[in-house]
């Protein structure tokens, strides 16, 4: 089968890194990555075919603009030509949209035109799916906003896939109106990597040059446009901790960080302290840290849930997800909150210290199998029926 899944990053990573582990639950098909965000160095598995769009990002205000200095209204001619080049040559069977129509919004420009003619059968015809995470953020007209998400979804779409534990929190929560949605909605469980086996930690210890009793803390920032607050407040506590006891920081700013703001961080970071952009073994660096200081984005909250490691997360404050996410966690053992005022450099290294000291392991279950679950229904009803049009 023939899978296309569309994937626009223009802010944070978190949405590829959670279409990467859907994919590698989709082996045995041909997939088709479209991307159209900031480059990142990911690496894919084998069977994924990466397909690049003219390349659109945002910036804090929110506009986007492209990498080469053009305006994004001479982009989008571009792109929709090449989406649909795309889709007459693969003609694929299924086609996984992430996070359109409930964000994204900006992008119906090249969708809206694809998904009209698959249902027109302009384009061959091939079922459709939404891939959604676990929290929406805030709309300035919620009714506009809400009865627009209804009629794209129940016109062209064949269900909405949810990624989250409803034991933990429902897409109701942040969005108003699920009664006004008519296709199937289907919670998959949290998408999340597989945990790496204990028997690797002490192997992980020595490859990074840690002794016994060294403390390992990772600090990371997601994509890196929204965590220097927390890093610098970080390499400030590092001067504090290293007089009470033997720690290393394996800090890692996101590929997107402002390159003044990363010199900046290298120029004051202690001997104790490494930092780096990005790191594709960044999971093996958590399965060997004793804590780990973030925020909470959805892959990075994913991560610390799979490895059960002790967590201070900093949520961006700039909408509601990362803090709702956060609170739910917490409520549940997994994380605790680092606030605007634990971020002086005293305050932080005496969290630090109290985290390192009690390093409880968190066991409340949530259902973390959401790729699995995805690729389960994507593969569902391979043929299609005769007479089938596509989201009716």
């Amino acid at each position: 089968m023939r899978i296309l899944i569309y994937c626009q990053h223009v802010w944070g990573v978190g949405h590829l890194f959670r279409i990467r582990e859907i994919c590698h639950e989709l082996a045995s098909h041909d997939l088709v990555l479209v991307t159209g965000g900031p480059k990142v160095d990911l690496p894919l598995p084998s069977h994924v075919r990466q397909f690049h769009l003219p390349t659109l990002q945002a910036d804090a205000s929110g506009k986007l603009y492209s990498d080469d200095g053009r305006p994004a209204k001479q982009i989008w001619p571009e792109r929709i030509d090449r989406l649909f080049n795309l889709f007459r040559r693969e003609a694929p069977d299924r086609f996984l949209i992430e996070l359109y129509p409930l964000g994204r919004t900006a992008f119906r420009r090249e969708l809206d035109p694809i998904l009209t003619a698959l249902h027109e059968r302009r384009l061959p015809p091939c079922r459709v799916y939404c891939s959604v995470r676990d929290i929406l953020v805030e709309k300035s007209d919620p009714e506009v906003y809400t009865r627009r998400v209804q009629a794209t979804l129940n016109r062209w779409f064949d269900a909405l896939l949810v990624h989250a534990d409803p034991a933990v929190i429902r897409l109701d929560e942040t969005f108003p109106d699920m009664a006004g949605i008519h296709i199937p909605v289907v919670y998959t469980g949290y998408v999340a990597p597989p945990p790496t086996p204990p028997k690797d930690r002490a192997v992980l210890r020595r490859n990074v040059g840690l002794a016994a009793d060294d403390k390992l803390v990772v600090v990371s920032a997601g994509g890196g446009k929204s965590g220097y607050p927390l890093l610098k407040s970080v390499t400030a506590a590092q001067a504090l901790l290293a007089d009470r006891m033997r720690l290393k920081i394996a800090m890692f700013t996101g590929p997107f960080l402002d390159a003044r703001r990363f010199d900046a961080l290298q120029a004051v970071a202690g001997r104790q302290v490494m930092v780096r952009r990005f790191a594709s073994d960044f999971r093996d660096w958590l399965a060997a840290a004793d804590l780990s200081i973030s925020m909470a984005g959805y892959n990075t909250c994913m991560n610390l849930l799979t490895d059960r490691l002790p967590a201070l997360v900093w949520p961006f404050n700039g909408d509601r997800e990362q803090p709702l996410r956060a609170a739910r966690l917490a409520e549940q053992g997994w994380v605790s909150i680092l606030t605007a005022a634990d971020l002086d450099p005293a305050r932080l290294a005496a969290r630090v210290q109290t985290a390192l000291a009690t390093s409880l392991r968190p066991r409340a279950p949530v259902d973390l199998g959401g790729a699995g679950c995805t690729a389960r229904y994507i593969e569902a009803h391979a043929q299609l029926q005769p007479g089938w049009r596509g989201g009716t």
